[in-house]
C-alpha cells in the first residue's frame, strides 16, 4: 500500500492561541482558595509553601522506609512499592518520604496527580459542606443520584468531552474499568448491527447463561503489539505487554497488530517511519478483513505508555480511524494516561487532526474519575447493560472540577508546553555527553521519555536518580518516563536536568570501574 508522504510538526503555542488546543468553553465555576497560586509569563506556576529544592538525607529507601515496608509486607504484597511519603508535608511538586527526604516527583503516582501534593484550590474545596456530604455517604449513581448530578456532568466531564463524543460513561475509578465497559459497549452495538435490532431472541437470551452462542457470540477486540489496557480478565486479553500480569490468567483468543517501531528523533526520520506505519497498517487491514473471529473494536493508545512510551505519527491514527470506519468496526482511543493535559493538549488525539472522531475515548488517571465518552449511538440499547453498584464517584467528580477549574484559570496547558519543550531541549544536550545512557528521546508535552542502553542500567540510574532527588518510573524494556503534575514548570525542569546529570555521572563513574 502507498500512502502520501506528510512532515507533521508540533510547536509550542503562544498564550493567544491557548483556543485552539483547548477547545472546549471556559469553566464558569469558581473555586474561592485562601492563597491561589500566581502564573509567572504564563509558563510557570507558584504554589505557596513548596520546596525550593530537593533535600535528601538518607539513602532512598531509608530505615524508617524499609521497617514500614517490612511491615506491610506481612500484611499484604508490596515489593512494587518504591517509597513511602508524608501526606501532610508533601506540597507541589515535592514529596516528602517517611525519611524526611524531599524529592522532586516525576512519576506523579503513575501519571495520576494532576495539581501536584496539597494544592490550595484542592484543599480549600475539600472544606466545603458540598464534599463533606459525599464523604458521609456514597451514592448508587445508576440508581439513586443526588439531585444536583445531571448539572455536576454538565459542569465537569461534558465541559471536556472530545469532538463527536457527547456520551460519558463513569466506572469505578480505574482505567481498566474504563476500557472494560467501552468493549462491552462496541460488542453491544455490533451485534446490534448484525441482527438488525436490539431485540433480542429466546435462544440468546438462555444461551447466554451457559456461555455458549449465540447469546455469547464470538468477537474480539484489535489491540496492538506492546500495548495495554488494564488488567481486568477482559482487558488483560487486549493487553500486550508485562507478561507477569497475564501469565497464567484464560484468555481471549483476541488478535493482536505490530505497533511501529518508530526511529527518533521522529523529525529526522520521516521517510523511513512512514514506511513502517504502512507496513503496520496494512497488517490491520488484513486482520480485519481476515481474522476467523469478527473484530468489533480497535483500541488504541495515543502512546503505549507502559510498552515504552512508543510514538506513532498523527498520519498513522487518521488512517487507522478511516479503515476502521470504512468497516464498520469501532475505535476505541484508550487515553487514561495521556487524557488531562499530560501531552500539552486536553486530549492528545486532539493532535491528529481526524476528520471523523473516535467511537470512544476511555479516560482514568489525573481525571481522577474513570469512564469513557463515546458517540451517541453506542450508548446501551436497555438498561442495566453497563451497570455497576457505583456508576462513578461524585467525590472524584468534585476533584476534577477544581482541575479543570485551575487547569483553564492557571493555563496549565501552556504551563506544559513550555516544560515539555525544556524538558526535551535538555535531553537532547544530554544525549550529545552522555549517548550511551541517554537514547531515543520523544516525548509530547512533559509526557517524555528516553532508552537506557539495557534493561540493567535503566534500573540502575533510576535508583541514582532516586538517590540524587528525582523519584521517577520506568516502562518498556528499558525505558525511563516522566509523568509529572501539570504544574510541573521551567524551574522544576532545571533541577530536573541537573538532577539526570549528577545521576548519569554517577552511573559513568561506576561503569568506568
Amino acid at each position: 500500500m502507498v500512502r502520501a508522504l506528510a512532515v507533521h510538526t508540533f510547536t509550542v503555542l503562544p498564550r493567544a492561541n491557548l483556543h485552539s488546543v483547548y477547545p472546549f468553553p471556559l469553566l464558569s465555576r469558581s473555586i474561592h482558595a485562601q492563597a491561589s497560586p500566581k502564573v509567572a509569563s504564563d509558563v510557570d506556576v507558584v504554589i505557596p509553601g513548596e520546596p525550593k529544592k530537593v533535600n535528601v538525607l538518607t539513602a532512598v529507601p531509608g530505615p524508617r522506609s524499609k521497617a514500614l515496608l517490612a511491615e506491610m509486607h506481612a500484611i499484604q504484597e508490596s515489593r512494587s512499592v518504591a517509597v513511602f511519603w508524608e501526606m501532610a508535608k508533601s506540597k507541589g511538586n515535592y514529596i516528602v518520604d517517611a525519611d524526611g527526604n524531599t524529592l522532586l516527583d516525576i512519576i506523579g503516582h503513575i501519571g495520576s496527580l494532576p495539581l501536584g501534593y496539597n494544592h490550595p484550590n484542592m484543599l480549600a474545596a475539600a472544606k466545603s459542606d458540598e464534599w463533606a456530604a459525599h464523604l458521609a455517604q456514597r451514592p448508587a449513581l445508576g440508581l439513586c443520584p443526588p439531585t444536583d448530578w445531571p448539572d455536576k456532568l454538565r459542569d465537569t466531564f461534558l465541559k471536556v468531552a472530545p469532538a463527536g463524543c457527547d456520551q460519558v460513561f463513569t466506572s469505578c475509578g480505574c482505567g481498566a474499568s474504563a476500557n472494560e465497559n467501552a468493549f462491552k459497549a462496541a460488542f453491544i452495538r455490533y451485534r446490534n448491527l448484525q441482527r438488525g435490532t436490539d431485540a433480542f431472541s429466546e435462544i440468546e437470551l438462555s444461551s447466554c447463561l451457559k456461555n455458549e452462542a449465540p447469546g455469547s457470540p464470538d468477537l474480539a477486540i484489535l489491540s496492538f503489539k506492546n500495548g495495554f489496557h488494564g488488567r481486568t480478565l477482559g482487558t488483560l486479553s487486549a493487553t500486550r505487554s508485562k507478561a507477569i500480569h497475564k501469565v497464567d490468567i484464560p484468555a481471549f483468543h483476541w488478535p493482536q497488530a505490530p505497533f511501529p517501531q518508530m526511529r527518533y528523533p521522529l523529525e529526522e526520520h520521516t521517510v523511513e517511519n512512514r514506511v513502517e506505519e504502512d507496513r503496520c497498517l496494512t497488517a490491520v487491514e488484513e486482520i480485519l478483513d481476515k481474522n476467523a473471529m469478527p473484530v468489533a473494536a480497535v483500541i488504541v493508545e495515543p502512546i503505549l505508555a507502559e510498552g515504552g512510551d512508543l510514538h506513532a505519527s498523527p498520519y498513522f491514527f487518521r488512517q487507522l480511524r478511516i479503515i476502521t470506519e470504512n468497516r464498520g468496526v469501532a475505535m476505541i482511543v484508550d487515553e487514561v494516561q495521556t487524557g488531562c493535559g499530560a501531552t500539552g493538549t486536553f486530549w492528545a488525539h486532539e493532535q491528529w487532526n481526524l476528520e471523523s472522531p473516535p467511537d470512544f475515548v476511555t479516560f482514568a488517571k489525573k481525571m481522577q474519575a474513570s469512564g469513557f465518552y463515546s458517540r451517541p449511538e453506542f450508548r446501551a440499547s436497555h438498561p442495566f447493560r453497563l451497570y455497576n453498584t457505583w456508576m462513578g464517584d461524585p467525590l472524584r467528580m468534585l476533584q476534577l472540577g477544581v482541575v479543570l477549574d485551575t487547569i483553564e484559570k492557571d493555563r496549565l496547558l501552556n504551563v506544559v508546553q513550555t516544560a515539555g519543550s525544556s524538558i526535551m531541549t535538555g535531553l537532547h544536550e544530554m544525549r550529545t555527553e552522555f549517548p550511551d545512557q541517554v537514547k531515543n528521546i520523544r516525548g509530547s508535552g512533559t509526557f517524555v521519555a528516553f532508552d537506557a542502553a539495557n534493561a540493567t542500567e535503566r534500573d540502575s540510574l533510576l535508583d541514582q536518580l532516586r538517590q540524587h532527588g528525582a523519584h521517577m518510573g520506568g516502562c518498556g524494556d528499558r525505558s525511563i518516563r516522566m509523568r509529572p503534575s501539570l504544574i510541573f514548570s521551567r524551574r522544576h525542569t532545571a533541577e530536573f536536568l541537573s538532577i539526570l546529570e549528577k545521576a548519569l555521572i554517577s552511573r559513568q563513574k561506576a561503569m568506568s570501574i
